[in-house]
């Protein structure tokens, strides 16, 4: 199904095969075997992908009807499309950057950002200080920004690549990450209460002195985590853990439902009763544990 889209897409914008793998830095073959159904492309290529053909990313997604997406001639795609007045001259025109490959850029201070950056490829941009709440990120790669100091509250982001990127000291209350991976990324001193990690991957991040209260990892895989300070109200729900460590923590009405506890490990912690329980019905290593008086 994919495959007949990429390449109903790229007739109607007038591009051959060859002509698409070159601006993509891949091989035609490539291409070809997109097409045939051979092969698909990843999540970063889809939204290079999607730019270049003129297209949402939903036009790739099973519930797309094609009637509802416009494909724009391969000649304009190169060039800024104007904004045109609306019949309200006095309605104030509004910007959106999605669909867009920033680099290097500084949006730091930025307000309001809301769904302007879905489908987007950002690389080492600023966006420190800035209020986010509310956000929607949908499709995106961003790697190597700066979000230090940030109001990402009450926010969503679906399906997107987020690797390198610093969160220090942000508040990221209620915030529900889905389908996405979260890889390298600096948590330092972060509030995530609320946090909801859903369907998708948390590894090799940075969380030191982070607020964990009543935050949730639901069919997640979590690797090479250190978890530190105080958790209260958390859980963890069909997660798969690989080299996980509880280290100085305190446990409070902590929640665990995994096929096996077996990979993780405890050091110098305190539990209370009923995160004990269910540490030891999911036949977890107790050692290192100690139960609250």
């Amino acid at each position: 199904m994919i495959g007949n889209r990429i390449a109903e897409a790229r007739k109607k914008v007038n591009i051959s095969q060859a002509r698409l793998a070159e601006r993509l830095f891949i091989s035609p073959q490539a291409v070809g075997k997109w097409e045939r159904g051979e092969s698909m492309p990843d999540i970063i290529t889809f939204i290079h992908l999607a730019e270049i053909l003129g297209v949402d990313l939903n036009y790739f997604s099973d519930n797309f009807k094609s009637e509802a997406t416009e494909i724009r001639p391969v000649e304009l795609l190169d060039k800024e499309s104007p904004v045109l007045p609306t019949e309200n001259h006095n309605k104030k025109l509004s910007w959106d950057m999605s669909r867009g490959n920033w680099v290097d850029a500084d949006f730091s201070g930025l307000k309001n950002l809301h769904e302007k950056f879905s489908s987007s490829n950002m690389q080492r941009c600023k966006f420190i200080g800035s209020d986010l709440s509310g956000l929607l990120l949908k499709s995106n790669n961003v790697d190597g920004c700066d979000f230090s100091d940030s109001d990402i509250s009450i926010s969503h982001i679906q399906n997107s690549n987020l690797s390198k990127n610093l969160f220090r000291e942000c508040s990221l209350k209620e915030t529900e990450f889905s389908g996405s991976y979260i890889n390298d990324c600096d948590f330092t001193g972060a509030d995530l209460t609320g946090v909801v990690v859903n369907s998708g991957g948390f590894e090799k991040n940075t969380i030191a002195n982070a607020e964990w209260k009543r935050t949730a990892f639901i069919n997640s895989q979590i690797v090479d985590t250190v978890f530190e300070g105080t958790l209260e109200n958390c859980s963890f729900e069909n997660c798969k853990f690989i080299r996980v460590t509880f280290q100085n923590a305190i446990l409070t009405d902590t929640f665990f439902k995994c096929k096996t506890l077996k990979r993780i490990k405890f050091i110098d912690c305190k539990v209370d009763n009923i995160t004990y329980a269910f540490l030891k019905n999911g036949k977890a290593d107790l050692n290192g544990i100690n139960l609250l008086t």
